[in-house]
């Protein structure tokens, strides 16, 4: 059987990922790579043979089966829009969707018209913790789902993108909490209805980053469709690496997922040694280095399902389609709308 041939718009952190996770995929091989800049360093990493600076070209140039989009946010409308004039019938998008639910919109729409495949990257979906807490639930080992609380964390972003909300369509809850946003509505099989927030406004109203244009802190309370409450929170405030944690409450129990510092390793070390974990600023001292991020955080089991959706011609599971990444997106400009007006804003149906 052929393997699948995959092109990767982009050549930074969101790249590597997939990058990475191809490479544990037999189906495929990853034949090009389009990017600005860091295009050779990145493309002799994983052994790209064909390469290319604009990703219109390479759309032209190659016949591809899937395109991972994996530019920064203000591009995804442009990037996917492209792949689906040009024929590539499975598009993997990275988080958020879009900088805006009108983009979003036209993205989805162009993609029903060209009958391509537009697939959400949102990795926790696929982290087999998640996973296995959710079989738990669906067993009734904590009762009735009434709240979940999520966040994901860290001391800042890798790109400058990231950090101007021109660039990025707002700050630490488009860029960090849309994680949360996106799996909640998958684990409890509800849509979220409304929200109330507060942010930190961004430039000299942020706690700490006063050069990042978008808020370095967010928060919101959210109700689903369901009933349960929830609490998202994305911030760029915290310090020690990446800290993404679960809690869910049930009526006969809860359960508590630490995604990024549960490893089964404790490592004392005076010298220090190379890498933890994402956003660690060192590894002196007593830490908890990561086994596997590609796998633990979902990124594996994410490429193998989509993968598997264009061999065979299968939509992509709950919580992974272009109309949940436009879900999600609307939930986090209600956020901004709730955060600005002080008060709670009621989530329209799609």
């Amino acid at each position: 059987m052929d393997k699948l041939k995959v092109g990767i718009v982009g050549s930074k952190f969101a790249a590597m990922l997939h990058a990475e996770s191809y490479k544990r995929c037999p189906d495929v091989v990853i034949a090009s790579v389009a990017a600005v800049d860091n295009l050779n360093e990145f493309a002799g990493t994983y052994q790209i043979p064909n390469r290319y600076d604009d990703f219109r070209e390479m759309f032209a140039g190659e016949k591809l089966d899937i395109v991972s989009v994996c530019v920064p946010n203000f591009l995804h409308k442009d990037v996917v829009i492209a792949a689906a004039d040009a024929g590539i019938k499975s598009i993997i998008c990275e988080k958020p969707l879009a900088t805006s639910v009108e983009d979003g919109l036209a993205m989805i729409k162009i993609c029903r018209e060209k009958q391509v495949r537009l697939m959400y990257a949102e990795d926790w979906i696929f982290a087999p913790a998640l996973i296995r807490a959710k079989e738990i639930v669906k067993e009734g080992g904590i009762g009735d789902i009434l709240y979940v609380k999520a966040k994901e964390t860290h001391n800042g972003s890798h790109s400058v993108f990231a950090q101007k909300k021109e660039y990025c369509g707002g700050g630490a809850m488009i860029h960090l909490g849309i994680h949360p946003i996106g799996f909640m509505p998958w684990f409890l099989e509800s849509d979220i209805v409304q929200v109330m927030a507060m942010i930190t406004e961004g430039a000299g109203n942020n706690l700490v980053h006063k050069d990042y244009t978008g808020e370095d802190w967010a928060a919101a309370l959210v109700k689903f469709e369901q009933g349960a409450r929830g609490f998202v929170e994305g911030n760029y405030i915290t310090c020690g690496g990446m800290d993404d944690k679960v809690e869910i409450y049930g009526t006969e129990g809860n359960i508590h997922v630490d995604l990024t510092m549960g490893s089964p390793l404790t490592v004392y070390s005076r010298p220090g040694y190379g890498y933890a974990l994402e956003k660690t600023d060192f590894t002196h001292g007593w830490t908890k280095p990561a086994v596997d991020e590609f796998m633990s955080l979902g990124y594996i089991n994410e490429i193998t399902h989509f993968v598997n959706c264009t061999r065979n011609n299968l939509e992509p599971q709950k919580g992974t389609t272009g109309e949940d990444g436009l879900k999600a997106l609307s939930v986090t400009f209600a956020v901004y709308e709730s955060a600005e007006k002080g008060q709670v804003v009621k989530i329209s149906k799609q």
